[in-house]
């Protein structure tokens, strides 16, 4: 095995991320002006037996993935004879750029023309990633994959919390400590809201990232201090309110809007408007609470 590897894992997985979102010539505007889409990514681990991941079955629901879960289905059918015992989740937020993020808060009904590429592009990018890291992780023997990348993972609805997956991006960020959750369902990390977001499970054992929140939504003004709400008035969809995100309507608008937006901006699949996720104080960083009087 790799001596850094061996060594000092979490550093070694941290900087092969780094290197891949530098290099990688996918993370680039290749029919704009060829620069970045992400910036340097942000890295965090967790436990693969962490409670946390009982808790997403009774939160997200009975269907969500339990790392265990899955690992053991792919042992099973690759007929891995290696050890299971232990298991952990890497996970990584890409922020997605001050420019694009910039560009997009001038919009109002629809995302700019970097936003939709971000969307489709980048999350190409992503994709490679993904596979990258389990690929490195693999070629040292050992057992990784990421779960949105397997034949196992898809989309549903849900009668109780509407559409979902049975692998959260998002949710496995939260349990490797890189931020809460928001109004809009976005995750605030230390970058902000506006990123890409991705995951790979391993068979070793990975020092877990603390997670530095007091709840699940501590990042978020409107939840810590009854106060912002911004997104909401961002939404073209109508679907954000005090109480929260309608994701059916949300996904309804987008579905809508999809087929005009692949026309304007020369893209071949969804682009997402992210408004809520730009012109908002928590697009890129955490936003500061306001002094209690």
């Amino acid at each position: 095995m790799n001596h850094l590897l061996q060594d000092n894992p979490e550093m070694f997985i941290t900087e092969e991320i780094e290197r891949f979102v530098a290099e990688n010539e996918a993370n680039r505007f290749t029919t704009l002006d060829n620069s970045r889409m992400f910036d340097k990514p942000l890295v965090g681990f967790a436990d693969g037996d962490d409670e946390i991941f009982d808790k997403y079955q009774g939160v997200v629901g009975d269907f969500h993935w339990r790392p265990r879960d899955l690992m053991q289905q792919l042992a099973t059918d690759e007929k891995y004879e290696g050890s299971l015992e232990n298991l952990s989740v890497i996970a990584w937020v890409l922020p997605i750029m001050k420019e694009t993020v910039e560009d997009n808060a001038k919009e109002e009904k629809r995302p700019s023309r970097r936003w939709a590429l971000t969307r489709e592009m980048g999350e190409k990018h992503n994709k490679l990633l993904r596979r990258h890291v389990a690929d490195v992780l693999r070629r040292e023997g050992l057992l990784a994959t990421a779960p949105i990348l397997t034949s196992y993972w898809q989309f549903l609805v849900d009668d109780r919390v509407g559409l979902a997956s049975n692998w959260s991006e998002r949710h496995a960020a939260f349990a490797a400590g890189l931020g809460t959750f928001s109004l809009n369902d976005g995750l605030i990390t230390p970058r902000g809201i506006a990123h890409r977001v991705g995951s790979v499970i391993v068979n070793m054992k990975l020092e877990a990232s603390p997670r530095a929140y007091q709840n699940h939504m501590a990042n978020c003004l409107f939840h810590n201090s009854g106060t912002c709400g911004e997104c909401i008035k961002r939404c073209p969809a109508g679907a954000l309110s005090e109480s929260g995100h309608d994701k059916m309507k949300c996904g309804m608008y987008v579905m809508q809007c999809t087929e005009e937006w692949r026309k304007e901006f020369e893209i071949d699949e969804e682009a997402g408007c992210g408004l809520c996720q730009s012109g908002v104080p928590c697009s890129t960083r955490i936003p500061k609470r306001p002094a209690k009087k």
